[in-house]
C-alpha cells in the first residue's frame, strides 16, 4: 500500500481548512482542520484583511494540523492549495505590504469601472481576458488605489494575489499559477501571459506582476519554515489555484457536459474542460483557466449563503422553516425580491446594484420573503445556466457548496428552476 500523503490546503475569504489525503483523493478520518474567520468591512465599500494576519491563519492551520496527524504513518509527498480568486495586494522592494489583502467584494474602485469603459472597448477586453470591467477585478482595483492612495502606489513594487504572498513567505517565491492569474482580469487568457494594454494604461511595468509557474513547476519551503515543519521538508508545493477552479475538480465536474453549481457565502455555476476558450465568450459569463490546458467557464453571484444568513440575522424565522416553504405553491407570497445586496456580478455586472422586496402588504410574513429571496437566487442561476447552454450542451449538474447542504427546500428550489430532478 501507498504510504505516500497530499496535504490539501483551502483558503477561503470565510475559514481556512487543510486536511491530509492518500494517493487515492481519499481524506484521512481525523484530519480536517477548518479555522473560522470574517474579512473587515468598511464603510465605504471595503472587504479586507490584514496580510501577515492572513498568512498566519494558514500556518496555524498546518500547525493544528502536523500536530493532530502526528502519529499517522506516511510521508507527506505533495502540498496542493486552493485560494479565493481576484485577492490583491501591493508589496513593496523589501516585500512589506503596502495595502490590506483586498477581496473580491471590495467595491472601493466602483466608481473607476466608468473610466475603464470610456477608454476600453469592453466587448474586447472581455473575450480577451474573460473578465468584463468590474469592481472585483484587478483593473479597478489598481486604477482607484492609483487615484486615492498614490503614495501607496508609488512605493508598489509587486502587485500579488493573497497566495503569492502566502509563496513568497513559506518558498521565497512570487510565482503564480495560470489559474491565479487569469482570474485577476488582466491577463491574456488565450495568449497565458499577462495583458499588455492593460498594464500600459496603467502604467505598471511587466516586472510589478508575478513570474507565471511552468507547467510542472513545484516549490520547496525556505529553511525557516523546513525546521518549523519537518514532516514537511521534503514536501513539493504546487502553486495555488482558484477555489473555484478546486471546487469544480472535487465535484467531478471537468467535462463538457457536466457543470457544477456551488452556494456558499456567494454563489456560482462553472463548466470545466479541456480546450481552447470560446471564439466568442458569452457577455455574462466570465472565463479563466485551470492551467494551460483547461479552461473554466461560468457566472459568479455576490448573493448566495451570505443572503440567507442576512435573512436569518434580521428577521424572526420560526423554526420549521423548511418544511413550512416545502409545502408552499411556487411564487405563491406575490414578492419581487431582487437578490443584490452585495451587489451584482454575473450577468449583468451593474455596479450599484442593490437589493430590494416589492409587493410587501400587511399580510406579507417572514416566510414569504425566504422563499422569495431562495427563489431569486435560482433565477439567478438560471440566467448563468441559459448562457452556458450557448457554449455547450450541459447534461447534468452537480451541486455543492454549505449552504445547499443545510437547506434541502433551497437545493429543490434550484433544481426545479432548472428543469432538474
Amino acid at each position: 500500500m501507498n504510504s505516500n500523503l497530499i496535504l490539501a490546503i483551502d483558503i477561503g475569504t470565510s475559514s481556512v481548512r487543510a486536511a491530509l489525503y492518500d494517493h487515492a483523493g481519499k481524506m484521512l478520518p481525523g484530519s480536517l482542520v477548518r479555522n473560522e474567520r470574517q474579512l473587515t468591512g468598511t464603510l465605504d465599500g471595503g472587504s479586507e484583511i490584514n496580510a501577515d494576519k492572513a498568512v498566519s491563519q494558514v500556518v496555524a492551520v498546518i500547525d493544528q494540523l502536523l500536530a493532530a496527524t502526528e502519529n499517522v504513518k506516511g510521508e507527506i509527498t505533495y502540498v496542493a492549495t486552493c485560494a479565493f480568486w481576484h485577492s490583491l495586494v501591493g508589496v513593496d522592494a523589501g516585500g512589506k505590504p503596502t495595502t490590506k489583502v483586498l477581496s473580491w467584494a471590495d467595491n472601493r474602485s466602483r466608481d473607476q469601472v466608468a473610466d475603464l469603459r470610456k477608454k476600453f472597448d469592453e466587448l474586447e477586453i472581455h473575450n480577451r481576458t474573460g473578465a468584463c470591467f468590474h469592481s472585483s477585478f484587478w483593473p479597478a482595483k489598481l486604477l482607484w488605489i492609483r487615484k486615492a492612495h498614490p503614495d501607496i502606489f508609488a512605493r508598489t513594487a509587486m502587485w500579488l494575489s493573497l497566495s503569492d504572498y502566502l509563496g513568497m513567505k513559506l518558498f521565497g517565491d512570487t510565482t503564480t499559477s495560470v489559474s491565479m492569474a487569469s482570474a485577476s482580469g488582466i491577463f491574456d487568457i488565450r495568449k497565458c501571459e499577462w495583458d499588455k494594454p492593460l498594464q500600459k494604461f496603467l502604467k505598471i511595468d511587466r516586472s510589478s506582476f508575478p513570474t507565471i509557474a511552468g507547467p510542472e513547476q513545484t516549490f520547496r519551503l525556505t529553511e525557516k519554515f523546513a525546521k518549523r515543519w519537518p514532516r514537511l521538508a521534503a514536501a513539493e508545493w504546487f502553486a495555488a489555484i482558484g477555489d473555484g477552479a478546486a471546487n469544480n475538480i472535487g465535484s467531478g465536474c471537468a467535462s463538457r457536459s457536466k457543470a457544477g453549481l456551488m452556494v456558499g457565502t456567494s454563489g456560482a455555476m462553472r463548466l470545466v474542460y479541456r480546450g481552447e476558450p470560446p471564439a466568442k465568450i458569452p457577455p455574462g459569463l466570465w472565463c479563466y483557466r485551470i492551467d494551460r490546458e483547461r479552461v473554466i467557464i461560468g457566472g459568479a453571484l455576490s448573493d448566495g449563503g451570505g443572503l440567507y444568513s442576512w435573512i436569518k440575522e434580521n428577521l424572526r424565522l420560526p423554526s420549521n422553516i423548511e418544511s413550512a416553504i416545502q409545502k408552499r405553491e411556487p411564487d405563491g407570497h406575490g414578492l419581487t425580491f431582487l437578490p443584490f445586496l452585495a451587489g451584482e456580478r454575473s450577468t449583468g455586472y451593474h455596479e450599484n446594484a442593490t437589493g430590494a422586496i416589492l409587493g410587501l402588504n400587511a399580510n406579507s410574513n417572514a416566510i414569504d420573503i425566504v422563499q422569495a429571496a431562495m427563489e431569486s437566487v435560482a433565477y439567478r442561476f438560471a440566467e448563468i445556466f441559459d448562457q452556458l447552454s450557448s457554449v455547450v450542451k450541459i447534461e447534468e449538474i452537480v451541486a455543492s457548496g454549505g449552504a445547499l447542504r443545510s437547506s434541502k427546500v433551497w437545493t429543490q428550489i434550484i433544481a426545479d428552476v432548472l428543469g432538474r430532478k
